[in-house]
C-alpha cells in the first residue's frame, strides 16, 4: 500500500502528503511497585512476561485506584495494563467484579483467552462473554455468577443496563471498567 501511495497509483494519486521513517527505540522495562498475589506473579513468570515501563505505570495507577487511558501503538501490550489489576482484584477481593467493553466479538474472544491465562482455573471459569451470540440458556448463568463480563456497547445498553436489578451483583462489585478501543465509539 505504501508503495502504491509513493507511485501515485490508483485512487491514491496525490494522497501521500508526507513520508517519514522513525528510528526504532529500545524497549524500556518497567517494574510494578505494588506487590501482586503470588498466584498472579507465578502466572506472569510462567509465561515469561516482563513488563514494559508503560505497562507497569498503567497497571500501578489502576491498582492505586486511578483512572487510566493507555494510548500506545498496536501490539505494545495495552491489554496487560488492565488484565493485571483485574486478575489481582479477582485473586484478592472475593466480591470484586469487572466489566470489559469491546467494539468487536473477535477482540472480546482474544482478550478472554488472555485474561483467563493469568488466572487459576477456579477463577478463569468466572470470566464470561455476554453478547448477541451468548446462548439464551447461558445468559442467566453469566448474570448469576460471572465476576468478569466481556460485552459490547449494544449489549450493555440493551441487555445489561435496562435489567440492572438482574445484574446487581456484578454492578455492585465493579472494581474495573475497561473500555477497549475507546476511540472507535460514537454517540451514547
Amino acid at each position: 500500500m505504501v508503495d502504491q501511495l509513493r507511485r501515485g497509483a490508483d485512487a491514491a494519486m496525490g494522497e501521500l502528503a508526507h513520508e517519514e521513517q522513525l528510528a526504532p527505540r529500545p524497549a524500556t522495562p518497567g517494574t510494578l511497585q505494588e506487590r501482586l498475589a503470588p498466584e498472579l506473579t507465578e502466572r506472569l513468570a510462567e509465561r515469561g512476561i516482563t513488563l514494559y515501563a508503560h505497562q507497569a505505570a498503567a497497571a500501578g495507577a489502576l491498582l492505586a485506584g486511578q483512572d487510566v487511558v493507555v494510548a500506545t501503538p498496536a501490539a505494545s501490550g495495552k491489554s496487560l495494563c488492565g488484565q493485571i489489576p483485574v486478575a489481582q482484584a479477582l485473586l484478592t477481593a472475593p466480591r470484586a467484579t469487572a466489566l470489559y467493553l469491546f467494539p468487536t466479538k473477535a477482540l472480546a474472544q482474544d482478550q478472554l483467552r488472555g485474561l483467563r491465562a493469568l488466572l487459576p482455573e477456579r477463577l478463569a471459569r468466572s470470566v464470561a462473554i455476554f453478547d448477541g451470540d451468548t446462548p439464551q440458556e447461558e445468559r442467566a448463568g453469566v448474570r448469576r455468577s460471572a465476576r468478569v463480563v466481556f460485552t459490547n456497547p449494544d449489549m450493555l445498553h440493551y441487555g445489561i443496563l435496562p435489567h440492572h436489578k438482574g445484574w446487581a451483583r456484578l454492578l455492585a462489585g465493579l472494581r474495573y471498567v475497561i473500555v477497549d478501543e475507546s476511540h472507535t465509539y460514537r454517540g451514547v
